[in-house]
């Protein structure tokens, strides 16, 4: 079994800790990978991180996840909120998936109210800043540790 964790990032989050720092705060992708790496190497993981702004290139990632991770941690941005494509996708996905937003989406405007991701998610991190993907890593870390 690959001991990789794939971290997918949807649109705009290149943008990390220059976009509306108010909302997302000051961390960057590079931030995302060291803490979730901080969290994986010791327990024998490895972390792939992607970000995109186009749908199909997130879609390509999960495909190419079924064959080279154990599990996936996706931030798909605007597309949480749009995109039956990344759900279809994840669908195909037979490990664990855990879906993080940065934000408490549901302390903001109503259509981020609703995901298709977390109908496959296994479970769902809002509002904990970059530590959710750290806290995401460590949990998928839990399920699969004795896999």
């Amino acid at each position: 079994m690959s001991k990789t964790i794939y971290v997918l990032n949807g649109p705009n989050l290149n943008l990390l800790g220059k976009r509306e720092p108010e909302i997302y705060g000051s961390d960057t992708l590079a931030d995302v990978t060291r803490i979730c790496t901080d969290v994986a190497t010791p327990a024998g993981f490895e972390i792939a991180l992607f970000q995109s702004n186009h749908e199909g290139e997130i879609v390509d990632q999960i495909h190419a996840a079924r064959e080279n991770a154990c599990a996936i941690v996706i931030n798909p941005g605007a597309y949480t909120h749009t995109s039956v494509a990344i759900l279809d996708a994840l669908n195909t996905f037979e490990g664990p998936v855990f879906e993080c937003h940065i934000s408490n989406v549901h302390k903001r405007e109503a259509f981020r109210h609703h995901s298709y991701v977390s109908l496959r998610a296994d479970g769902v991190l809002v509002g904990f800043g970059i530590e959710g993907y750290a806290l995401a890593t460590q949990r998928v870390i839990s399920l699969l540790k004795d896999v």
